[in-house]
């Protein structure tokens, strides 16, 4: 039987070049898809998911990412005193309490596998998840739940797949698929941002991962991949070539990529379509927005 997870990395050293000039003095992680962060869909995910231990991979600048998992006193009190208790349900959601939560420097941008192999003694011999905030995933059952269920079944390393268009795989880490069972299929190989004529298929792997500590001694060796930086995809391929299994695990759910503009606002209008509190207002103004487009054409 497979170990439990309890711990995950969460790597937000990116200096979210994509949304300057906005990302000038507030993280990406913390610009909000709605009225929440980014960061926070993906704890409330992992916090379903079982996990209890939380390492985030910062960097510079990166300070009031750490401020909003604190405890806001003042702003606690004055909605107390005020009896707005909905609200101070909703603010309770965001406090991590002392001991959960670590946060460790990266000091230069090497890359996702170096960003994980930061974490490492926090980690030591332990299986563990990674996600990346900006995939925001919507879903019944949260992703990270979904895969770590399916972990415990299969051990060995998994990462979350989806099918990408053809002309997309030199964006992605693409599975080369083996045996297809159902929602999980077994790798034969990874490859990290393939030309399309050269991707062994078109099962792309996108921000979620959970992997056993041998791929961080794989990482430990630092070798350089794709685009000169150390890829956590060359190291958890590594494993499959030294006989560990790696599994893709096809999600139930539509992912968002919020690293991109476009992404982003897809989310923004999907999460808020699926609000009661605003699903009527949004509607009457997209479909206003449609008749007047078609109307000027």
């Amino acid at each position: 039987m497979a170990r439990k997870v309890t711990k995950a990395i969460f790597p937000v050293a990116g200096l979210g070049t994509r949304f300057l000039p906005a990302t000038k003095s507030v993280p990406k992680e913390i610009m909000t898809l709605v009225d929440r962060p980014l960061v926070q869909y993906a704890i409330d995910e992992a916090r379903a998911a079982g996990i209890t231990e939380f390492i985030f991979v910062t960097s510079r600048g990166k300070s009031a990412l750490e401020d909003y998992f604190d405890h806001n006193l003042v702003l606690e009190q004055e909605l107390k005193s005020k009896g707005k208790d909905e609200l101070l349900e909703t603010l309770s959601a965001t406090n991590m309490e002392s001991g959960a939560i670590a946060y460790i420097r990266q000091h230069k941008a090497l890359g996702l596998g170096h960003a994980v192999w930061c974490a490492r003694r926090l980690i030591g011999d332990e299986p563990f998840a990674v996600m990346l905030p900006d995939d925001v995933i919507a879903a019944d059952k949260p992703c990270l739940q979904q895969m770590i269920e399916a972990y415990e079944e299969t051990g060995g390393n998994m990462v979350a797949a989806m099918e990408v268009p053809a002309n997309k795989t030199s964006s992605y880490g693409v599975l080369d698929v083996g045996e297809n069972i159902g929602s999980v299929v077994r790798a034969r190989g990874m490859v990290e941002k393939p030309k399309p004529e050269e991707a062994p298929s078109n099962l792309a792997v996108i921000g979620r991962y959970v992997l056993g500590p041998s791929v961080l001694y794989n990482l430990n060796q630092k070798k350089k991949g794709s685009g000169g930086e150390i890829q956590l995809t060359d190291a958890i391929a590594e494993d499959i070539c030294n006989g560990v299994p790696v599994f893709g695990y096809k999600f139930d759910g539509q992912r968002f990529d919020c690293g991109s503009k476009s992404g982003f606002l897809q989310a923004t209008v999907a999460f808020a379509l699926a609000r009661q509190d605003l699903r009527d207002d949004l509607s009457q103004y997209l479909r206003d927005i449609v008749a007047t487009d078609q109307a000027a054409q």
